[in-house]
């Protein structure tokens, strides 16, 4: 029996091309969820989580995690970091990172073109207070 999601009011999303990824997945009837969960991936000495990770996403008929990057390639550096022992520590989560390329060639594939602007400068390019 698959688990039923009960709606949700719409998430506070920390980019707008988070926003519009969500829009893609509700045209699509993807089911979502919103920054579900918190990895926890390193820790001091006394066991205290001193780096973590939240995916942007999870769509849980796929069993996928997505997050999603707008920064631009010398800022993704730490998002790699995370991905990579987000593998090693949980080897069975499926995780996907979508960079800025990847999001903007998904919105013009999906004919928003319009919303696809704002991540094709370098003012996109900086970091998001969430990211």
């Amino acid at each position: 029996m698959k688990e039923s999601l009960q709606p949700t009011p719409k998430p506070r999303f920390a980019h707008p091309v988070e926003e519009e990824f969500a829009h893609i997945l509700d045209f699509y009837k993807i089911r979502w969820i919103y920054e579900p969960r918190m990895f926890a991936l390193e820790w001091d000495e006394n066991g205290n989580v001193t780096l973590a990770f939240t995916p942007d996403f999870y769509l849980p008929d796929q069993d996928l995690y997505i997050e999603l990057t707008t920064l631009r390639p010398s800022l993704t550096t730490q998002k790699n970091y995370k991905q990579r022992r987000m593998a090693e520590l949980y080897p069975d989560v499926n995780l996907i990172l979508l960079k800025r390329k990847d999001l903007r060639n998904l919105m013009l594939k999906f004919g928003l073109d319009q919303q696809a602007q704002p991540i094709l400068g370098t003012a996109a390019q900086t970091e998001a207070p969430n990211e």
